[in-house]
């Protein structure tokens, strides 16, 4: 079944077809009775990952769903400066303090490229010589940020890795597995409806330049074509695209013309994996179609401003993919209980409407899709890092206060409390997107305001408090006193209290808020950094016109004042609602009483004493990585025989805990990683024997038993 290849629509350039070709398509039998096959989205490069990730699931196979990585050296020439900051900025080869350092403002992009080099950005190369081996088959589109003159290399044949497929529109693939047998479909790049007509620095189809890939109208329809020379009602459709069929209109409409029983996307960049149909999603039928008839809507606003251009170049080997592309955007199911034009039963529901399934994806680094493939059966096995809400147990309460001494405040002030109500609070750290409330006054009345004091219950007037039952109605020493000097006196004790519970209380408030500032400093640089983990922002969208409206942001809450990170971010109004950063390794819930350790500590017994600098040589190359070391507090003329060394990443702890040298001052130290608390005084908290009888022993007299048994007679 062969057909002519597609050429570029480029207005003004004249068609250049290529020779006639088979549709690229072959069966891989993976098992014929279970296997299993890890999905997952933006590998960004870090290709070493993928044998990992696939032998922690048992996959016999992967698909991955775009920005896989696909850039040489040459590349970096052909990379608009903005992309470019975009894939230094979400790098996972490149350490957190050189990427801080790429990013300064200061930092000019000639600068950022000529400090950049491959290796920084994708283990591609390797792979491509060979170093690096996929030890099961890959399958994967085009994302959002690659280069195409590579896709195109693949596409012609002169790139060929051992177990990678990229599938595209004019190459599918059949995997029979656990008894079934999974046609895989794709279509890559980003989904931008105004380039859909624009095939940039591409020579056929694949479209793209400047370090990006987009969608075009072709590929929709060569797609089309390809699914319609394989057509098999025993195989099981799997549609895999880079973006959403959830988002965009026209990908559910080709969703629906494939006949795809399954999709998986990306694109999104949550924490969190998503699971769907069309039903569960939507209010009712109707909303269904409004969702495709929006999407055909935004379509043809483009093609009616270009409709002339394409026909003046296109042949007519293209007129037909162009055609399956128009009947992919015109593909809305009817009304329900509408009647066909050609005349017959009325309409009824769409089956995908219920029956179609989709996921999509978080980034590789956050989660995965397993499915799990068995006797015809296919089960779905998700796992996402999600949200870290743990700044939320450091965080101040917020409650009602009493003001002190209301009697003796000017009668404007008992509306809003006293001047210094306002700040006797410390300001609480918390999220960009979270506005704590001020604290709400709550006056008494007057006949109780006047000797109100914080925790001392109020006492009306004409009832005799306690004190005064047991020494009188009033002492000796204020008998001669007049009621003016009384009030003074009174007035003047109540302020000193007042004083002294406001100092008490702003103490409190800013211990809490230092145990929580590492909380908040990682919203503030989530907000800061992740601009698109809810989707592309528009300071980094590669596809973003020129001219552009401002984008709607969340201003940073109170709490992150002049001193902040939120405050001093470099890029100040592009803040905006973002996911919370997952840096804590959860092993403890921070709290008030104790800030949490440094994540990144690697624990060292000294067989002999050594010095600060001598630890730091030890570590060799990962020294750079070292940011402190410490040594627990010990008793007066003791040697140091432990030691602490915090590191700035995980990747530069990895890197110390694996390369280091075997002696420390003729001895061997014992290295690993720390996994315990520091105490107040530097130490970490273990679990060895202390006090009377060991842990064991006070954990049983703390509830009033003896290791033996009964109660504790004492």
């Amino acid at each position: 079944s062969s057909r002519p290849a597609s050429t570029s629509t480029r207005p003004g350039q004249s068609p250049n077809p290529r020779p006639v070709y088979q549709v690229n398509t072959q069966t891989k039998v993976l098992d014929t009775v279970h296997g299993r096959i890890i999905c997952i989205a933006d590998i960004r490069g870090k290709l070493s990952a993928l044998n990992d990730l696939a032998r922690e699931a048992n996959a016999k196979a992967i698909i991955h769903t775009g920005d896989f990585g696909l850039f040489e050296a040459a590349s970096l020439d052909r990379i608009h400066d903005r992309t470019l900051r975009h894939l230094t900025m979400y790098s996972p080869l490149i350490p957190s303090a050189q990427r801080n350092h790429l990013l300064a403002p200061e930092n000019p992009p000639a600068s950022v490229r000529s400090t950049l080099t491959i290796s920084m950005l994708t283990e591609f190369p390797l792979l491509l010589s060979g170093q690096i081996k996929l030890q099961v088959p890959v399958y994967t589109v085009a994302g959002a940020c690659e280069d195409v003159l590579v896709l195109e290399r693949f596409r012609t044949g002169e790139y060929d890795i051992p177990n990678l497929t990229l599938i595209d529109e004019a190459t599918t693939r059949v995997l029979d597995v656990g008894g079934v047998k999974l046609r895989l479909l794709g279509l890559g790049g980003a989904f931008v409806p105004h380039k859909m007509f624009d095939n940039g620095d591409g020579n056929a189809t694949i479209a793209g330049g400047g370090g990006t890939i987009w969608t075009t109208v072709l590929q929709i329809g060569e797609l089309v074509d390809t699914a319609q020379r394989v057509y098999d009602p025993t195989e099981t459709r799997l549609l895999i695209t880079h973006a959403s069929p959830g988002r965009e209109g026209i990908l559910a409409s080709l969703a629906l013309v494939l006949k795809a029983d399954l999709t998986i996307s990306a694109g999104l960049h949550f924490r969190y994996a998503s699971s769907w149909n069309e039903f569960s999603v939507q209010g009712d039928y109707e909303g269904f179609r409004q969702k495709l008839r929006a999407g055909k809507d935004a379509f043809e606003r483009v093609w009616d401003s270009v409709k002339s251009q394409v026909d003046a170049v296109i042949d007519e080997h293209q007129r037909v993919l162009l055609d399956k592309a128009l009947h992919v955007i015109e593909r809305v199911p009817p009304a329900l209980g509408s009647q066909p034009p050609g005349g017959g039963p009325p309409a009824g529901e769409e089956p995908a409407w219920k029956n179609c399934w989709n996921w999509n994806l978080c980034d590789a680094a956050y989660g995965t899709l397993v499915l799990d493939v068995k006797e015809g059966r296919v089960s779905a096995e998700l796992k996402s890092q999600g949200f870290n809400y743990a700044y939320r147990r450091t965080a101040t309460p917020v409650t009602a206060q009493t003001p002190t001494a209301a009697s003796a405040m000017p009668a404007p002030l008992q509306a809003t409390g006293t001047p210094g109500a306002a700040h006797s609070k410390a300001p609480t750290p918390g999220p960009p997107s979270v506005s704590s409330p001020a604290p709400i006054p709550v006056l008494a009345p007057p006949s109780i305001q006047q000797k109100s004091t914080p925790g001392t219950p109020s006492v009306p007037s004409g009832v005799a408090s306690p004190a005064a039952r047991t020494n009188g109605e009033s002492s000796d020493k204020d008998a001669g006193k007049s009621d003016r000097e009384r009030e003074k006196a009174e007035a003047s004790k109540a302020k000193k209290k007042e004083k002294k519970a406001q100092k008490k209380e702003a103490q409190r408030a800013e211990k809490a808020a230092e145990a929580a500032k590492e909380s908040a400093d990682d919203w503030a640089k989530s907000a800061k950094d992740t601009t698109d983990e809810g989707g592309w922002g528009k300071a980094n969208d590669p596809w973003a016109p020129s001219e552009e409206k401002p984008a709607l942001s969340v201003q940073p809450n109170a709490a992150a004042g002049p001193g902040s990170r939120a405050a001093n971010s470099p890029r100040g109004d592009e803040t905006a609602l973002m996911s919370p950063r997952t840096d804590s390794t959860g092993v403890r819930t921070p709290t008030s009483k104790r800030a949490p350790r440094h994540p990144w500590t690697l624990f060292m017994r000294l067989p002999a004493p050594a010095s600060e600098a001598e630890v730091r040589e030890f570590f060799l190359d990962a020294k750079a990585g070292i940011i402190r070391v410490f040594f627990p507090n010990t008793f007066a003329g003791r040697e140091h025989k432990i030691a602490y060394v915090e590191f700035g990443d995980e990747e530069s702890m990895k890197a110390g805990l694996e390369k280091h040298s075997e002696k420390l001052n003729d001895a061997v130290p014992e290295v690993k990683q720390a996994d315990r608390e520091p105490r107040e005084g530097g130490s970490f908290r273990g679990r060895g024997r202390g006090g009377r009888g060991g842990y064991a022993a006070r954990t049983f007299a703390a509830g009033g038993l003896t290791r033996g048994g009964g109660p504790n007679g004492n």
